[in-house]
């Protein structure tokens, strides 16, 4: 069984598929205390929520009529269960699967699914306090269908995720984002960091539902 913190439909905020329809499934429990979260309410896994089963998850998914599922949280790699949902989800070639993870956990029995969710890998940079707890092993193992988004709160964020770019070649092998922490970074700054440092193949985004809705919205 699953603890779930929330199940909606909404647009994806950022991502390949920003702006698309998505269903979303939020799982309690996070491994990570990042400085600027906004999803801090679903760090512990033992709070009160919806407990479903795999299968329930994906009837309720079917009957959204939605294409897209996006499985976050907190970090859905540390549900004890996850393989055995993916395999449920993977077995419909109807819906197309994302999995925001948090860049703390071994992707390897994910990438080896038949039919894998795609990844959208969220380093972590030293403005979240969180970067010594990074595994990097997996971003060699990325291709065009993920992501690796970096969330940048400052200067030095800028230049930390250039290095990991230029470290791991991920402009060749994959998608790159990057995204601002809301309030504490201005966008044009950004624009101009990639501009000094011919960032090519990178994307700046921004949030599109905190553009939508109040930033701390929940169920959006």
């Amino acid at each position: 069984m699953f603890n779930i913190a929330e199940k909606f439909v909404s647009i994806n905020g950022e991502g390949q598929r920003a702006g698309q329809l998505a269903v979303f499934i939020r799982f309690f429990g996070c491994n990570l205390r990042c400085a600027y979260c906004d999803t801090a309410w679903a760090w512990e896994f033992d709070q009160p929520g919806e407990r479903l089963s795999a299968q329930q998850i994906y009837e309720y998914i079917k009957q959204t009529g939605v294409c897209n599922v996006t499985l976050t949280g907190g970090e859905p790699l540390l549900q004890p269960d996850i393989l055995s949902l993916l395999q449920i989800l993977a077995a419909d070639r109807q819906i197309s699967v994302e999995i925001e993870t948090n860049g703390s956990q071994p992707l390897d029995k994910v990438l080896a699914l038949p039919n894998r969710p795609l990844l959208t890998v969220d380093y972590k940079l030293p403005a979240s306090g969180m970067e010594n707890l990074m595994q990097t092993a997996g971003l060699t193992r990325l291709d065009k269908r993920d992501v690796v988004k970096f969330v940048c709160g400052s200067q030095e964020d800028l230049r930390r995720a250039a290095e990991v770019c230029a470290q791991f070649q991920l402009c060749a092998r994959t998608n790159v984002y990057l995204s601002p922490v809301w309030g504490q970074i201005q966008p044009a700054d950004m624009v101009d960091f990639m501009r000094a440092n011919r960032m090519n193949n990178v994307s700046l985004q921004l949030q599109l539902h905190k553009f939508i809705w109040p930033p701390d919205a929940r169920g959006v």
